[in-house]
């Protein structure tokens, strides 16, 4: 029997490595992939990333279990019900009368990561409007563009800097399962809230002027009620509290103190304007008793409209949820315009999946079948399908280790790294059976040469790929790369070994 060789071992230890990195797993249940702030499951420990195994003893092990057991706990309304959400490492008890604010989706099997290509959501590619950011501005911008989406309840975010190789930058922006409104109505436009009476602003959004805004207790922020809107539909009304800062606070009193009454005698005659972007969305009566008082406490209303109640209570609490935001985060500190913006469903995201899945076995099929009729050598062609194998499922590890998205790009890269190892182990093969007058290692060393002008040349074209199209065919490039160098330092050296083996044997 043939002694294995070290680089043969070198290819065994980085397959174990990979297996490692992907971390394949068979546990059942549902993650939670957010949970809102400041909400009672927040602060009773659950958090993004727990797992879910059961709801009051009920055992869940999909999402469709999680989302029957949550509809069986309240079929009935205004019930304070105890909840027992069992986790693997613990049991968490609470009461609330509400649905629990947290989102779920299915366990990953795997460490693997899918981009939007496969798992859907939303892409924006986005740029400030006539402004120039250095690299710290930039940082600055993704800090709280990133603040916004996750105060927004926005999960599974990927914001980073891009650019193309006209050396134009851009943020690239990627939400799984979101879609392009909500992009474009937290990160399309600035944001910059402001509240006037008359033309001196009383505050505005961010920490400066709001110490805190009411978001998750019903009892300071809520739906109002839904009656019929003029001319059709539906108008819901929503209301919440604002914290005002000590200064923001003296400033309200400053200004008021000095306002007259309206006929009423109940309101002071001029109103709060509320702005977004200098546009304005509402405005407010101050009541009397507010009238040059230093108040800490102001009640924000708004309205949401649809073609039925429902519709517009939905839209009311998109509303106020987004204003909300607003307030705790503050405006951008640039305008911004989207460049370009693409969704994808999770559907067409899973038959996309199937259809690559289809796609990376027929090649794989044809690639053997391709070498058996070339070579005639069953021990070859397995050799060559073995180490095929071996290079795709590191790169997948390499990618699961680096935390790397793998999107329709970074599939195409996998491919082509595939046709890149085959071609180099039939430059091996074809090597090693020819002019037996040189000595096997001799022809193995010369094949290796051939490789490692072929990896420098992909490389070399590689490196400019990964900025091209503003970022966007990083995938490609950077699995190319990962694939032809676990080639160069792993697979083909272990192939070489193999060949040499099987041709002394």
């Amino acid at each position: 029997m043939a002694k294995i060789g070290i680089r043969v071992w070198v290819l065994i230890v980085a397959l174990f490595l990979a297996l490692l990195a992907i971390s394949p797993s068979i546990k059942t249940g549902v993650e939670i992939t957010s949970v809102e702030r400041n909400s009672t499951a927040f602060n009773e420990g659950l958090r993004t990333g727990a797992q879910i195994t059961s709801l009051n003893g009920d055992k869940i092990e999909t999402i469709e279990d999680y989302t029957l057991a949550i509809g069986k706990l309240f079929e009935s309304s205004n019930e304070t019900r105890k909840i027992v959400i069992g986790t693997p490492e613990e049991e968490i008890i609470m009461f609330t009368d509400e649905v629990p604010e947290i989102t779920v989706g299915k366990i990953p099997k795997t460490r693997i990561k899918t981009g939007l290509d496969l798992s859907g959501g939303a892409r924006a590619l986005i740029a400030p409007a006539n402004v120039t950011l250095t690299l710290d501005q930039t940082n600055d911008l993704i800090a709280v563009m990133s603040e916004r989406l996750n105060v927004y309840g926005i999960k599974d975010v990927t914001i980073r800097s891009v650019r193309d190789l006209a050396g134009n930058n851009f943020i690239l922006v990627e939400i799984a399962g979101a879609t392009p409104a909500d992009i474009e109505t937290l990160l399309a436009s600035q944001g910059k809230f402001t509240a006037k009476i008359g033309n001196t602003t009383v505050f505005e959004g961010g920490e400066h002027d709001i110490s805190d805004v009411c978001r998750n207790n019903a009892q300071c922020a809520r739906i109002a009620g839904c009656f019929p809107a003029e001319g059709g539909g539906s108008l819901c009304n929503f209301e919440f509290v604002v914290y005002l800062t000590s200064d923001a606070a003296k400033r309200h009193a400053a200004i008021t103190k000095n306002i007259s009454l309206d006929e009423t005698g109940q309101y002071l005659k001029d109103k709060l304007y509320l702005y977004i972007d200098e546009q304005e969305v509402d405005s407010l009566l101050i009541g009397t008793d507010l009238r040059g008082q230093v108040t800490t406490e102001i009640l924000i209303r708004g309205g949401g409209t649809g073609a039925n109640d429902q519709e517009a209570y939905k839209d009311a609490q998109n509303s106020m949820h987004r204003l909300q935001t607003v307030l705790i985060t503050g405006s951008l500190p640039y305008k911004l315009e989207i460049v370009k913006l693409d969704t994808v469903s999770p559907l067409l995201g899973d038959t996309f999946a199937r259809g690559l899945m289809f796609l990376g076995l027929a090649v794989f099929i044809v690639i053997s079948a391709a070498l058996f009729v070339r070579y005639r050598k069953i021990k070859i062609t397995l050799a060559v399908i073995l180490t095929m194998f071996s290079e795709v499922f590191i790169t997948l590890g390499v990618a699961a280790l680096i935390g790397w998205n793998l999107d329709a790009p970074s599939i195409a890269g996998i491919i082509a790294g595939m046709g890149t190892g085959v071609n180099d182990q039939i430059v091996i093969i074809d090597e090693s059976t020819s002019n037996r007058n040189v000595s096997i290692r001799e022809r193995i060393k010369r094949a290796l040469f051939i490789i490692v002008g072929a990896f420098a040349t992909i490389i070399a074209a590689m490196i400019p790929l990964f900025w091209a199209g503003a970022g966007l065919l990083r995938g490609f490039a950077l699995t190319t790369i990962i694939g032809v160098t676990v080639g160069i330092l792993i697979t083909r050296p272990a192939f070489a070994e193999i060949v040499r083996k099987l041709e002394d044997y």
